[in-house]
C-alpha cells in the first residue's frame, strides 16, 4: 500500500559531499548525462567536476543529433589534467552514466583506481546503463559485457533499474524476494550498496512504480505514482542524487526517500508541463527542499 508522509520541506543544502567527479555524456539541448546531473547536485551544494564524454546537440532518442563522441584519450586528458592541479584528494565520489564505447570504460576505470589512490574514502557510484523492460538492449553489444565484468566489480554504488539487474546477473527478477535474490548476487560481484530503479512486481498496487534500495545494512523499498510517460534524464538525476544523499549520510533509507521526493516532483512537473524534456530547472526546488512525502518500507 501506497504510504505518503505529511508535506515537510528539508533542507538538504548543508550535504557533508564536497566533490563529486561525474564522468559522463553532456547535451546542449535537453537534460541527459552530465546535462541532467549537474546543476541538481549544485542545487543540494555538491561542488561538481564534470568530465563529458560526448558533446552532442540533443539525446539519441531524437533519432537525429549533431556533435561527436569525445576520443577516450582526450577525456583521460582532462581528468590527468583535474590529478595535476592536486584535486583527487579532495574527490569524494566518481559518477559515470551512460558509455558510448569500451574505450570511455578503460578511462573511467582508472579514474577511480587514481582517485582512490589520492583518496581511500572515495567510492564510485556506476550507473549502468544498457536498456530497459520495454525496450531491450539499446547500446553497442560489447557494453554489458564490459559493464558487467570489468566495470561493476570496481563499483561501491551501483544504480541499474530491474532490467539490467536481471543482465548483471543472469536473472530475471519480477517479485521483491527474486529481486534481493538478485541484488545479492550483484553485491558478490564487488558494489556494497545497490539502487534498483523501476521495480515493477505483479503484486504492487496499480499505478505505482518503486525503488529497492539493499546496503550492508538492510534493505528497503519505495512506492510512487507511476506517471505514463518516458523522461530522458530522469535515471540520471536520480544516480546523481541517490550516490550524493548516500555518499552525506551512510543511510540508505534516507537516501533512498530523498531521491524519490525529490525524482518523482521533477518527473510530475515535466509531466503536466507537456514538454518532452525535464523541466530540470524549474523543480530546482524539489532537489534542496524535498517534500519527503514517501516513506521506504524495511523489507530486509
Amino acid at each position: 500500500m501506497l504510504r505518503v508522509r505529511p508535506r515537510v520541506s528539508i533542507n538538504c543544502r548543508k550535504i557533508d559531499v564536497v566533490k563529486i567527479l561525474s564522468i559522463q555524456s553532456a547535451v546542449a539541448h535537453g537534460h541527459v548525462g552530465n546535462s541532467a546531473a549537474v546543476f541538481p547536485l549544485q542545487r543540494i551544494g555538491v561542488e561538481v567536476l564534470p568530465v563529458n564524454t560526448v558533446n552532442f546537440s540533443n539525446h539519441t532518442g531524437y533519432g537525429a543529433w549533431r556533435g561527436s563522441l569525445i576520443a577516450p584519450e582526450d577525456v583521460h586528458d582532462v581528468i590527468l589534467g583535474i590529478e595535476e592541479r592536486g584535486v583527487l584528494p579532495q574527490i569524494d565520489v566518481v559518477l559515470s552514466g551512460y558509455q558510448g564505447g569500451t574505450g570511455i570504460g578503460d578511462v573511467i576505470v582508472d579514474a577511480v583506481r587514481r582517485v582512490k589512490a589520492a583518496n581511500p574514502s572515495a567510492i564510485y557510484a556506476c550507473d549502468p546503463v544498457m536498456g530497459n523492460a520495454k525496450s531491450g538492449c539499446f547500446v553497442a553489444p560489447e557494453i554489458p559485457v564490459l559493464l558487467r565484468d570489468r566495470v561493476v566489480p570496481v563499483a561501491d554504488i551501483i544504480t541499474p533499474n530491474q532490467f539490467e539487474l536481471g543482465f548483471l546477473t543472469g536473472t530475471e527478477p519480477t517479485t521483491v524476494e527474486s529481486t534481493l535474490d538478485s541484488v545479492d548476487l550483484a553485491r558478490a560481484m564487488g558494489p556494497s550498496t545497490v539502487l534498483v530503479t523501476s521495480v515493477e512486481r505483479p503484486d504492487r498496487e496499480p499505478g505505482t512504480i518503486e525503488m529497492l534500495a539493499v546496503d550492508a545494512a538492510g534493505a528497503w523499498i519505495v512506492q510512487t505514482p507511476h506517471l505514463p510517460f518516458k523522461a530522458n534524464g530522469s535515471g540520471d538525476v536520480t544516480a546523481a542524487l541517490f550516490s550524493a544523499h548516500y555518499r552525506a549520510t551512510g543511510d540508505a533509507a534516507v537516501a533512498l526517500e530523498r531521491t524519490a521526493s525529490s525524482v518523482f516532483d521533477l518527473i510530475e512537473l515535466t509531466h503536466q508541463s507537456g514538454e518532452r524534456e525535464l523541466q530540470l530547472v524549474q523543480a530546482q526546488d524539489a532537489y534542496a527542499h524535498p517534500r519527503m512525502q514517501f516513506t521506504a518500507q524495511r523489507v530486509r
